[in-house]
């Protein structure tokens, strides 16, 4: 099912579990290469302390020593085998993860490794994969990986430093424009000292944040496979050739807006390292496309695909009362999700004229009934949201006070006054039993007219110019059905107090090419994320620097607060600075107003046919059902002997 309300995943990924973009082999000459490498790091390292290391955290702490033999909540001893289906509603016309242009299948990034992963159970920690080791000096101002001796492309041929050059390249040549000129601003060089080592080198000018876990998790492609047809096989435009990896799948079949499938690659060159022991447990990984939710749904019911994480309220209170539920052989689980909740909500376009008044876009979020819509649509199963990082310790709380207040009188004349003396923002409380609450509903209708917007004899509010004050929802056409109802019903509202709003829905091809050149007015957008840690994936979602542009950014927010924060947030020397400074960015944030939160699910809603296992526990920021759930053999040959596999 596709998932719009779930908490996000803190690994490095792009789009809904994909890379982010906010997220190697055999010695050549042997010793030689390698005292060439350690020479080069010595000349550029002459007045630093080096740190050499398994892996990378900003302030060095890393949870696993480099001896760990596996991470703590995996289970090592898991077996291989099964498949593991899943469903996907919509369409695709690519098999390109990173195309600009269409819509990719799911799933494609499975494919492609990078040179360190981060991991689920904590935050802003990073453990290699296709390098052995990193060094870096205390500025950051470069980093140098040594790469793996057995990482092998597909075809076995050896991936290479010159593999990592060119796939940055790509990147910042042919990716996504805010990504790429984010990277560009911060990575000045990319070189292959050797076959086997690379090194980047950084703006000095540029924050250290960010740098070297933006180099390493950039996914590594195959130079010979896009230089032997550069004009077809570009990284910006979709296609259904797909580029060779040297991941633990690749692609086996598909067949157009119908399925995709994978098959974990049985000679893959990473299976026993230590990052992945106990994960890539599947034969094969399925996907079944189908128009809507609805359509998904019934094909989940007959066994059509076998595993859904649930992300519809009215479907999980109510649908899964069939049979094979009743009898075990679908299992309905709530899973613990550590993860602050997504910043999901309506965002505003703030390139739309209406919507740069802060009084409309407060105006509209008290037209907004949350408790009942919680309690007609969503079975109460929704908590309510204020905060970019809800219920976490850097949460914005009342007024600044302390180490945050000190925070931004530091920051000088670019914190608004009323940031000190009013309560950040809290969810409004609404009336649960009738839709329209009377008394939010008249404090949006004044606060429209003190904008400048009244109602005329038509009931319709118009600006002095005669201008209409219209607004459109845009949602496309696979959206949750409790979500459609929910923007119905705000509608509904919108109009008693005289707003021309409607809901359009679109197919979801054009959806994500009208999300990408931010043509609507209102989005119900999960494209925000939220944060623990800082670095630059936060500029390019909330910074103004590629606020035109980004695809991380909906609301098209250019704030010179929220830019302070950030900026000031990359010179934190400990965490507990650190904290503080995201905490007055979630202040300010809020402060912008540039959505009106939605709730919020606590858990992790999922069902699958009772063929399926996971550790115990299952870590704070990932539920890792890609990664590191297995099947049991002897349940799945139980259910295939019933006919319950398809």
């Amino acid at each position: 099912m596709t998932v719009l309300h779930k908490r996000p995943s803190h690994r490095p990924r792009a789009a809904a579990k994909a890379r982010a973009l906010p997220d190697l082999r055999p010695w050549a000459t042997g010793a030689l290469a390698l005292g060439v490498a350690l020479l080069a790091s010595s000349v550029f390292a002459q007045d630093e302390n080096v740190t050499t290391a398994h892996g990378y955290s900003y302030f060095g702490n890393l949870d696993y020593p480099a001896d760990y033999t596996h991470f703590n909540f995996v289970n090592p001893d898991a077996p291989k085998g099964g498949a593991l289906v899943l469903g996907a509603t919509g369409t695709f016309d690519s098999l390109n993860p990173y195309t600009v242009k269409g819509r990719s299948g799911a799933l494609t990034t499975l494919q492609y490794d990078s040179l360190i992963e981060s991991v689920e159970d904590s935050v802003g920690q990073y453990y290699c994969l296709l390098c052995e080791s990193l060094e870096y000096p205390e500025s950051r101002d470069w980093v140098i990986f040594h790469m793996r001796q057995d990482a092998k492309f597909w075809d076995g041929s050896p991936v290479t430093a010159h593999d990592v050059v060119y796939s940055h390249k790509l990147f910042t040549t042919q990716g996504l424009p805010s990504y790429a000129a984010a990277v560009s601003k911060m990575i000045t060089g990319a070189e292959a000292l050797d076959d086997y080592t690379v090194k980047f080198t950084f703006n000095p000018e540029e924050t250290k944040r960010s740098r070297i876990e933006t180099a390493g998790s950039t996914p590594v492609f195959q130079k010979a496979w896009f230089e032997a047809d550069p004009e077809n096989r570009r990284l910006d435009q979709p296609r259904l050739e797909v580029a060779p990896g040297s991941g633990p799948y690749r692609l086996d079949s598909f067949e157009v807006n119908r399925r995709i499938v994978y098959k974990r690659v049985e000679d893959y060159w990473g299976a026993d390292l230590p990052y992945q022991t106990g994960r890539n447990n599947f034969d094969e990984i399925r996907l079944e496309y189908f128009a809507d939710q609805t359509a998904a749904f019934e094909a989940f019911k007959a066994g059509e695909y076998t595993f859904t994480t649930e992300s519809d309220p009215k479907q999980w209170a109510t649908g899964y009362d069939f049979p094979k539920v009743q009898n075990g052989i679908v299992v309905k689980e709530e899973l613990p999700d550590g993860s602050p909740p997504n910043p999901t909500g309506f965002v505003f376009n703030l390139g739309k004229e209406p919507l740069q008044d802060k009084r409309v876009r407060e105006a509209l979020a008290l037209a907004f009934n949350f408790e009942w819509t919680n309690e007609s649509l969503l079975f109460g199963l929704y908590s309510p949201r204020s905060s970019f990082v809800q219920g976490t310790h850097i949460e914005a709380t009342d007024v600044p006070t302390g180490a945050e207040l000190a925070f931004l009188q530091s920051l000088g004349d670019v914190v608004p006054s009323d940031v000190y003396d009013t309560p950040v923002y809290q969810f409004h409380e609404s009336n649960a039993s009738r839709l329209p609450d009377r008394r939010n509903l008249r404090q949006a209708s004044n606060l429209l007219s003190n904008a400048g917007w009244e109602v005329g004899d038509d009931g319709v509010r118009r600006n002095a110019q005669g201008n209409t004050l219209s607004l459109t929802f845009l949602i496309p056409s696979n959206i949750d059905s409790s979500v459609e109802g929910m923007h119905e019903t705000f509608i509904q509202n919108l109009q008693q107090i005289g707003v021309d709003a409607s809901v359009e829905k679109v197919d979801p091809s054009q959806y994500t090419n009208r999300r990408r050149d931010r043509d609507y007015d209102v989005l119900y957008s999960t494209r925000y994320g939220t944060f623990l840690s800082t670095g630059g994936g936060l500029s390019q979602m909330y910074g103004s620097e590629e606020a035109a542009f980004s695809v991380f950014n909906p609301a098209g927010l250019a704030s010179p607060l929220v830019d302070a924060i950030i900026a000031e947030s990359f010179n934190a020397e400990n965490q507990d600075e650190t904290d503080v400074a995201l905490k007055a960015l979630d202040r300010a944030l809020r402060y912008e107003f540039i959505m009106i939160p939605t709730g919020y699910i606590a858990d992790h809603w999922v069902a699958y046919y009772d063929m399926y296992e996971h550790p115990e526990t299952i870590p704070p920021y990932d539920l890792g059902y890609l990664s590191f759930w297995w099947a049991n053999p002897e349940k799945q040959a139980n259910l295939k002997a019933q006919g319950y596999l398809k």
